[in-house]
């Protein structure tokens, strides 16, 4: 799966390759790779080609890009970090080590939506290189999640793990203990944390999670696999709940949940849930 900034660096790319093409071209050469076109050349030819590809799956931009004459070939880590857990989405908890119970609580209420969260003082061995950890927690991360509290800005660590984040073109929350944003960060969708309980702050965060479009289609495939994974009936209507509220879909999802149906009997035995995965399916696909 393509980042972030890979997105951004390949449409930046194909735009300025592709534009240099006469209109017809442009469009056929996205009619070819089953992308979106119109009749509408108003706007500039970068304008429109980045419209037409913006949210274009992975893989479709790599061909495309291929095309154009741009052999884009991220350098990608083999090792996959152990503190992940497999088939979640994937959260940076950026914060101070002395709040880090708090963390612990937000990264525990997460859970519950297929969100897996890195906490550095939780999930850190006490014999493993920490930094190595936590840059290969901020290289893998899907997004962060930065706890502002009093004195957050003049620890060593924690602007630092922003500009990480930044660096690589993450989604990044700010949540507001009586410490407001500032800087770089000010930009960054904020919530009020301040006399809200963890739960709370978790569906929060889970609700951005699933609109936003860096995010969506990364929780959606965590919310299948869940599904896939459910192992009582009452896990099943949970988690069919929590697909419900998607606002990302494509048809490998589907083929998915209705391969559920089939081999898992929690899924297929489960009262409506069967009829409430193919609705769902429907929803989109109309």
């Amino acid at each position: 799966m393509l980042t972030p900034s890979e997105r951004i660096k390949l449409i930046k790319e194909i735009s300025r390759r592709l534009s240099s093409e006469e209109w017809p071209v442009i469009d056929l050469s996205l009619k070819q790779f089953s992308l979106p076109w119109s009749n509408d050349w108003s706007r500039s030819k970068d304008e429109y080609i980045i419209e037409m590809i913006d949210e274009a799956k992975d893989d479709a931009l790599l061909a495309l890009a291929r095309h154009v004459g741009y052999d884009y070939a991220p350098v990608r880590s083999t090792v996959e970090p152990g503190f992940w857990l497999p088939g979640h989405f994937r959260l940076f908890i950026c914060h101070l080590a002395t709040f880090k119970e708090d963390a612990a609580a937000l990264q525990g209420t997460l859970q519950k939506y297929q969100i897996s969260s890195f906490v550095a003082h939780n999930d850190i061995e006490p014999t493993t290189e920490w930094q190595n950890e936590i840059e290969a927690a901020l290289s893998t991360a899907d997004a962060m999640v930065v706890l502002l509290r009093e004195g957050f800005h003049q620890s060593n660590w924690t602007d630092q793990e922003i500009g990480y984040a930044m660096g690589r073109g993450m989604l990044i929350l700010t949540v507001r203990f009586k410490q407001d944003p500032h800087g770089f960060i000010g930009r960054f969708q904020a919530l009020n944390g301040s006399r809200k309980e963890m739960k709370t702050l978790g569906k929060e965060i889970f609700d951005i999670l699933i609109k936003n479009k860096q995010t969506r289609q990364r929780i959606a495939e965590a919310l299948v696999a869940r599904l896939e994974q459910s192992d009582t009936f009452a896990e099943a209507k949970t988690n069919i709940g929590l697909l419900e509220e998607v606002a990302y879909w494509d048809a490998s999802l589907s083929d998915r949940c209705l391969a559920a149906i089939e081999s898992n009997g929690q899924v297929s035995a489960s009262f409506r849930v069967p009829e409430r995965i193919k609705r769902l399916i429907g929803r989109f696909h109309d």
